[in-house]
This record gives structure tokens, C-alpha cells and sequence, in this order.
């Protein structure tokens, strides 16, 4: 039975070139369902014609059919299996961003605290300058003065420090409140731009999730139809080559190795009428014509009134 699955919608970019000849336009399985959800059967990959006509050998096109399941299947639970960490990246610059935003705060709060310490501490010396003040004139040698002044000039060379402090302290509030007041205004839109975005990674994970569910029920009704030898064989070199057991052939070379084939090999695989394979890697061989061009067909088009 034909399909309307493109082989090579179904495959990673690096297994295209394996499997399909160039020009193959890329699709999503999802959209190629029947009406009652489920994915359809393939046609020959790439949208040509298997070999010369479209007589082709049963084992050989559920083969193919396996290999595009297998391969979509591949692609499917690798994007599955990598939303969840991109979940936690979104939801973890966000704590991020909320616990830069605390932090800034509880520093803000520190700062005010040290400054109103530090007002305080300047007041205490304030007021010891005036009681050494009125001393000066209880003293009654000029040792005494001398010494009742160098006290006051010490307690005041205090108060500078402690006002150079203040001064760095309402530097750095000035600049606290602003990123502060920065964050604030963005936080209720990281939030939600975290949140959609979230929500529409999990909206794709299960849509994966369900085509992916989709095509291992096709696969397994395919798996029932191929006989066991074959099935043995294809599993076996899907899984020593890299999840690829099916390659095209063109040009008389194998496309998955770029070994080229004996010509004889090659010309029974141009048939599609027996399940062949590949000498050196091993996989499963068939043969796809390539579409025809726009530019050749408007050559013929235009030649044939003459």
C-alpha cells in the first residue's frame, strides 16, 4: 500500500542524505494523518518513484516504512527527553533573577542599618567634643590644654571618617534603589514570559508525546507483517548502524557508505523486486527515482509542439 508519509520528513538532517536523493521537501508526520489521527502509509521517499514502475517487492517498502517510523520515533524522544531540561533553564533563570532581586534588598537594608549606626556613633562623639570643650576651661596648665585640644582634634578626625562612610554608604543605596526599583518593574513580566513560555514547552512535549504514541502502534502493526528472519536482520543492523538500516542507492553507490555497489547489485536493487544489501555496511538497499526538475519538464514542454 502506498503512503503519504515523505521518507524524508522523517529523518534527522544527517540521516537525509542517507536515505533520499536531493530536492526532498521536509514535513511533519503530524500533518500527513487521516482524518482519524493516525499516521498513513509511506510512499516511495523523497516523492519519487521506486525504480522504474511502482511494482515493488512487500518486505522491501515495510522495511522502509520501519525505518521512517524508527527514524521520527528517534527524533521524537530526543526533543522529549530534552524539554524537561529546558524547562529547568527557564525556571531557574527566573529564581535566579528573583534571588539577584532579594539580594539587592537585604543589601539595601544592611546599608541603611550601618548608616543609621554610624550617624549614631557620630553623635556620641559629638556630644564627648562638648563636654572636652567645656573642660578646656577648667584646665589649669597648658599641658592640660594642649592635651584637652589634640583629644578634640582626634574625636573630630573620627567624625570625617565615619561621614566619608555615610557618604560611600548613600553611593551605594542610590545605586541599590535603582536596580531595585528596575527589577520590580520587570519581575511580574518574568514571570509570566517564564510561565508561557513553560506552558508552551510542555503543550510540544505532549504533542510528542502522542505522535510518538501514534507511531509505535503503527510500527508494531508493520513489525507483524514483516517476517521474522527480515525483522531479525533489519533490527540487527539498525542498531550496529546507528539507529540507519534502510539506505537509497544512486548513482550505483550505496548512500549511506559511499561504497560503490558491483553492478549487478545495482541493477537488482534498481528493481525493488527482492530485498537486497549493501556489501560493505550491510543495510537494506533500495532504489528511488529522482523527482524529475521544473526546469526539465518546462524544456519538454516547450520542444514538444516542434
Amino acid at each position: 500500500m502506498a503512503s503519504d508519509i515523505a521518507f524524508y520528513a522523517m529523518c534527522p538532517i544527517r540521516a537525509r542524505d542517507v536515505f533520499l536523493p536531493p530536492g526532498a521537501v521536509c514535513a511533519r508526520i503530524k500533518n500527513h494523518r487521516t482524518a482519524g489521527g493516525h499516521p498513513r502509509r509511506a510512499r516511495a521517499p523523497g516523492g519519487g518513484k521506486y525504480g522504474s514502475g511502482e511494482a515493488v517487492h512487500p518486505d522491501l517498502k515495510t522495511v522502509i516504512e520501519l525505518q521512517q517510523l524508527d527514524t521520527r520515533i528517534a527524533e521524537l524522544n530526543a526533543q522529549i527527553d530534552a524539554l524537561p531540561s529546558q524547562i529547568q533553564t527557564l525556571e531557574t533563570q527566573l529564581h535566579e533573577f528573583i534571588h539577584a532581586h532579594e539580594e539587592r534588598q537585604q543589601r539595601l537594608t544592611k546599608n541603611q542599618k550601618e548608616r543609621r549606626d554610624l550617624e549614631s556613633e557620630i553623635k556620641t562623639i559629638q556630644v564627648r567634643i562638648a563636654k572636652h570643650k567645656d573642660q578646656l576651661y577648667e584646665v589649669k596648665t597648658n599641658e592640660q590644654y594642649k592635651a584637652m585640644l589634640k583629644e578634640i582634634e582626634g574625636e573630630e578626625g573620627k567624625i570625617r571618617a565615619f561621614e566619608d562612610q555615610i557618604l560611600d554608604k548613600m553611593i551605594e543605596a542610590e545605586q541599590l534603589e535603582k536596580l531595585i526599583r528596575e527589577a520590580a518593574s520587570r519581575l511580574e513580566a518574568e514571570k509570566a514570559r517564564v510561565a508561557g513560555e513553560v506552558q508552551q514547552l510542555q503543550s510540544l512535549r505532549q504533542a510528542d508525546v502522542e505522535e510518538r504514541d501514534h507511531l509505535q502502534e503503527q510500527r508494531k502493526r508493520d513489525e507483524a507483517s514483516v517476517g521474522p528472519q527480515l525483522l531479525e536482520q533489519y533490527e540487527r543492523v539498525r542498531k550496529g548502524r546507528r539507529g540507519i538500516a534502510v539506505a537509497a542507492v544512486r548513482d550505483g553507490f550505496c548512500t549511506a557508505c559511499n561504497v560503490l555497489l558491483r553492478p549487478q547489485l545495482y541493477n537488482e536493487a534498481r528493481s525493488n523486486l527482492s530485498v537486497l544489501t549493501c556489501e560493505n555496511c550491510s543495510r537494506i538497499l533500495y532504489y528511488v527515482e529522482p523527482p524529475v526538475a521544473p526546469e526539465e519538464s518546462g524544456d519538454k514542454t516547450a520542444q514538444a509542439p516542434a
